[in-house]
């Protein structure tokens, strides 16, 4: 009776905190640099870093739950949709952590096979969802990274037929595949699909109603990128974390498993091929900037330069958004550009694709193709290049750290 009565009290502290704290509703407060304890020098610096890459169409800087500051490229605004890319592996892996807290799923180190058939084989039989989620799965990893399957009719029965290559839990490979079994898991887990059940249990409780979240031609959820929407929006994710996945005084996630998914796993890992990137560490869909006594830095990332920056300790959110022009609909047609699977090479198919945009050959837009596409305009070169420096700056933003 006594564990009863200090769980309930517990229990009841930790609701009446998260409600006396800020949640943004339909629109969102705002506070200024000083209000927040912030060093505004450091703020500017910051938004400065991150707009001397052409690339970068927004910014959204979020303390205590209020926008400190927020910035636009010209021709965008606070409604202007960006496209996660692999952010997206970050939003769907939470899915799996409320799989767990209803009891869906077993336990992170239950086999992949107890929930896709498919991997109730010789060499799959032990690979574990932690395995999945941390990228040790030891799935073959080819020079491409399976970005060729982002041309596929079918993510999901490309990435099924993917073999092994290493013990699974010994290396790190930053591998696609992983992240989209998440959606064969989960279905088989609930019996729905990805897309729903974002929508559900994640995003119609945070106030996230305008996005779209991208399938594949066989109606798979492309679980390993592919999510558009705001940059405020994909800030309400960073929140949601920020707050040990409660939202307004409602468990969305438990804080175990947000605790766990930001577990240091991978304390430095495999260059990505450009400047720094071997110098992050990585846990359960997220990467780990900067893990020190100083401060802790979890970030989503995505292809281009898409970025939610974590800071728990000090309730700090900082997205990063890059140019993008949305095409209509919400499920991935090829079209005309159905050949570009063929070609070998991700870098040749987006070259291809981007060209026969610019001359007019095709459009992405109500010319028979419907994808997530980032055109060389928003393609980050210089935020990479400054990764380092924009990460400490973030870590030193509140008055007197720097």
């Amino acid at each position: 009776m006594r564990l009863l009565i200090t769980f309930l009290i517990l229990s009841n502290t930790i609701a009446e905190a998260s409600s006396e704290a800020y949640f943004p509703g339909n629109t969102w407060e705002t506070r200024t640099a000083q209000e927040s304890n912030l060093n505004e020098e450091q703020l500017n610096k910051l938004f400065e870093l991150t707009f001397s890459d052409q690339a970068t169409m927004s910014a959204v800087l979020i303390k205590d739950g209020y926008i400190v500051k927020e910035q636009y490229a010209d021709g965008f605004d606070q409604n202007s949709y960006g496209t996660s890319w692999s952010t997206a592996k970050s939003f769907y892996a939470a899915l799996i952590g409320i799989s767990l807290d209803r009891g869906e799923i077993n336990s992170l180190d239950d086999p992949v096979s107890k929930y896709i058939k498919e991997y109730d084989t010789l060499e799959k039989k032990d690979i574990t969802i932690r395995q999945i989620l941390n990228m040790t799965s030891g799935l073959e990893f080819p020079s491409h990274e399976h970005e060729k399957m982002f041309f596929e009719d079918d993510h999901m029965e490309y990435a099924l037929k993917i073999g092994v290559e290493s013990e699974p839990g010994t290396k790190f490979e930053y591998n696609n595949v992983n992240s989209m079994l998440m959606g064969a898991i989960l279905k088989n887990a609930t019996g729905k699909t990805a897309k729903t059940l974002i929508d559900e249990r994640i995003f119609s409780k945070i106030g996230l109603d305008d996005y779209i979240a991208w399938e594949d031609s066989a109606g798979n959820t492309l679980t390993y990128c592919c999510l558009d929407m705001s940059a405020r929006d994909y800030s309400r994710f960073g929140l949601l974390f920020s707050r040990d996945g409660n939202w307004n005084g409602e468990k969305i996630i438990s804080k175990d498993y947000v605790d766990e998914s930001l577990k240091l796993h991978w304390g430095s890992t495999p260059s990505m091929g450009w400047p720094h990137s071997d110098t992050r560490g990585y846990s359960l869909q997220w990467w780990i900037s900067k893990y020190e006594d100083q401060a802790k830095i979890y970030n989503t990332s995505g292809k281009f330069g898409q970025f939610v920056f974590v800071d728990k300790d000090r309730d700090i959110i900082f997205t990063r958004i890059t140019k993008y022009y949305p095409t209509i609909g919400e499920v991935q047609e090829f079209g005309s550009l159905s050949f570009l699977k063929f070609l070998g090479s991700v870098d040749a198919a987006v070259g291809v694709a981007r060209f026969f945009n610019k001359i007019g050959l095709i459009k992405f837009s109500g010319g028979g193709v419907q994808t997530p596409v980032t055109l060389k305009e928003g393609e980050s070169k210089e935020f990479y290049e400054k990764y380092i420096e924009i990460v400490d700056t973030l870590a030193t933003l509140e008055a007197g750290k720097n």
